[in-house]
């Protein structure tokens, strides 16, 4: 039995490759363009067809000796395709009307007299299908679902009585067609399917063109080919789109030396500072993190702690740390972290000097309360040893996890980094001598110490990039710095609004330079706007000396409020430090866990919440002509206070630095 050839599947798509390659071939500027909203094309694909049901009487002047039941058969699916879907968005429709054939054969039978029959069908519909578009990660994957409307176009048959196998001097019956009787002219049923966009050429092409394989299925439910019997059809469709769109031309005209964009409304402006003339001395008051870590899979002290032997006890001093350097000291800020690298000595010291003292050495451990404690015992052995301290004074605790832990209930992500933030050695006195002012109770942190030292560029000399507007009119930008050379620099992509990039990370060794700034923003849809202007910069150098005072505040793990335990030591302590008509420079830092745009929003908030304790000590206290600049940096690698290396270095990023200028 030969059933009616169609168009084979191989050749619509050489067809379609083939016109791609002619489309393609056509020369474009090398310039960038939107993804296409509207995308025309043609769908061709491959309908698996499975028959349910029984069907017996085939027409008018047919009905056959038995009922056949299950089939299946592979029909031909071609179809133009019309799509409209916004680029970065979740909803979008889609419009196919075209050739669907559900032909296929069914199971063979045998009649009553045992004589096998056969049955085709060469069933096809012309196909209206408008489905809603999704897409949950607005990304190229994408869902769709609607509404099949079809109208019946064939509706043959091929019907064959074959010979007894057990006679077989008998001949197979003639083969008979014909078309089917009582057949819906219209089927109104439903589908669901599932793509992903492939595209085929890059956004520097004004016409765009996309393949995208498709998965559908649809189910029996309104498929009754006829309105007698019951026959149904489950269709599972598999196959492809070639689609094409035009973009829109991202490119801005420019007109001298700006670019000038009416919409989004933005408003982009650079700050170069000329110079700060002065070389600042800070005078630091640092605060010493109440926190041993101990590296992942050990017991013993990390050999980045200072630990001294007995002759040396009696030379240490606090305000001279700097004599004892870990010999594996890294990061951008060393003499804040040698403070905390003496951490031990720092303890042992006063605890000699304040004999009435005593601590207790919680240890955390992922392995559980036993290896916790020998965390705790590593630390006291050191301490009754080098400083011959009342083992009496010193108590020791394990446990699963500290009390202010990294690794919070449910997270899935950086627990690498998480978990070596929560193995550590928590130091807890209720002895005020030990403690910061006003700070109670345990997990309070250490006195801080005083240290003196120079700092290279105040950051308040950094160059300032404000991009007023940008957190709603773009998704990201970055910025094209330029010389005078044609040397372009690139720094970004950033989600923020401000950005500040020290000088000498622009100018290098220059100590000035004139500069064409291109910031270029990509919007939600993914265009591109672009805003230039000119810029001279002076790479900062000193010429007077000032003394700045300096305080931090740190933070727990994410959270913002830790500043409620400061509250009291702002007010009372750095607040009355600061000269009427002075000027406080507060800048909030994060470490690199988490997401960088989170990062961001808890650092201003951070820094947010130090000004407004400050701005209120100094209404009630009555001084005036105070003025505050307040900025958060997240967890940007050129301005954080240091590396994130290590878990004590990123337990000190997460923090406000206070700068206190004296008048000028």
């Amino acid at each position: 039995m030969q059933l009616p050839d169609t168009l084979p599947l191989k050749s619509i798509f050489l067809s379609l490759l083939f016109l791609l390659g002619l489309f393609t071939s056509l020369s474009a500027q090398e310039i960038e363009y939107t993804k296409p909203t509207w995308k025309f094309g043609v769908a061709a694909g491959a309908n698996f067809n499975f028959y349910q049901g029984s069907t017996q009487q085939l027409s008018t002047d047919l009905r056959v000796p038995a009922a056949f039941h299950d089939g299946f058969g592979t029909g031909l699916y071609l179809a133009p395709s019309i799509e409209y879907y916004r680029p970065n968005t979740r909803f979008g429709m889609l419009f196919q009307f075209g050739y669907d054939s559900r032909r296929g054969t069914f199971d063979e039978v045998m009649s009553p007299c045992d004589c096998p029959m056969d049955l085709s069908t060469n069933l096809s519909y012309l196909t209206i299908e408008p489905s809603l578009r999704f897409a949950p990660f607005k990304s190229d994957f994408y869902l769709y679902a609607g509404p099949r409307l079809a109208f019946n176009m064939d509706k043959s048959y091929e019907y064959q009585l074959k010979a007894n196998p057990d006679f077989p001097e008998q001949t197979d019956g003639p083969v008979m067609t014909g078309d089917f009787s009582e057949v819906e002219k219209t089927i109104l049923s439903m589908q669901i399917g599932a793509g992903y966009d492939i595209p085929l050429t890059g956004q520097n092409k004004k016409t765009q063109f996309v393949l995208s394989p498709f998965v559908a299925f649809h189910p029996y439910f309104g498929q009754n080919p006829r309105s007698i019997e019951t026959w149904n059809m489950t269709t599972v469709r598999a196959g492809a789109v070639l689609k094409f769109g035009v973009g829109k031309n991202t490119s801005v005209e420019e007109e001298e030396t700006i670019v000038v964009v009416a919409e989004p409304k933005v408003d982009f402006s650079v700050n170069s500072p000329k110079n700060v003339p002065s070389e600042r001395t800070v005078k630091e008051t640092f605060p010493v993190i109440n926190y041993v870590f101990f590296d992942l899979g050990s017991t013993e002290i990390p050999n980045r702690y200072v630990q001294l032997n007995k002759n040396q006890v009696k030379d240490f001093k606090e305000d001279q740390v700097e004599l004892f350097t870990p010999n594996n000291l890294s990061g951008r800020s060393d003499r804040q972290m040698i403070v905390y690298y003496n951490i031990l000595n720092i303890l042992g010291d006063r605890m000699v000097k304040n004999p009435s003292s005593s601590v207790k050495l919680v240890g955390s451990s992922e392995k559980g309360p036993d290896d916790a404690r020998l965390l705790a015992e590593s630390v006291k052995t050191y301490l009754v040893d080098i400083f011959e301290i009342n083992a009496s004074r010193i108590s020791t605790e394990g446990r699963n996890k500290p009390a202010i832990p990294s690794e919070k209930p449910g997270a899935t992500t950086e627990l690498a980094l998480l978990r070596q933030g929560d193995r550590r050695v928590s130091i807890e006195s209720n002895s005020p001598a030990l403690l910061m002012e006003f700070q109670s109770g345990p997990d309070s942190p250490l006195k801080p110490i005083q240290i003196i030292d120079r700092q290279e560029a105040p950051v308040d000399s950094y160059v300032t990039f404000d991009n007023e507007g940008s957190e709603d009119a773009f998704k990201s930008w970055s910025l094209e710095i330029e010389d005078k050379n044609g040397t372009v620099q690139y720094f970004g992509p950033y989600t923020q609004r401000k950005v500040a990039i020290p000088g000498k990370a622009i100018l290098g060794t220059n100590a000035k330079g004139d500069y064409t700034v291109k910031m270029i923003g990509t919007t939600p849809e993914g265009s591109k706007i672009i805003k230039e202007t000119n810029v001279s910069m002076v790479l900062w150098t000193p010429s007077t000396s000032e003394e700045v005072m300096r305080f931090s505040v740190p933070y727990n793990f994410n959270e913002s409020n830790s500043i409620v335990r400061y509250e009291k030591y702002l007010t009372e302590v750095v607040a009355p430090k600061i000269p009427e008509n002075g000027k406080v420079i507060i800048h909030g830092y994060t470490d690199i866990i988490g997401e960088a745009a989170y990062n961001q929003s808890l650092s201003e908030r951070r820094a947010k919440d130090v000004k407004t304790i400050l701005q209120n000590a100094l209404t009630k206290a009555g001084k005036k002509g105070v003025t505050f600049e307040s900025n958060g940096f997240g967890e940007d690698l050129q301005t954080a206070p240091f590396e994130n290396k290590k878990p004590e270095e990123r337990f000190y990023n997460r923090t406000v630095i206070i700068d206190i200028l004296p008048v000028n």
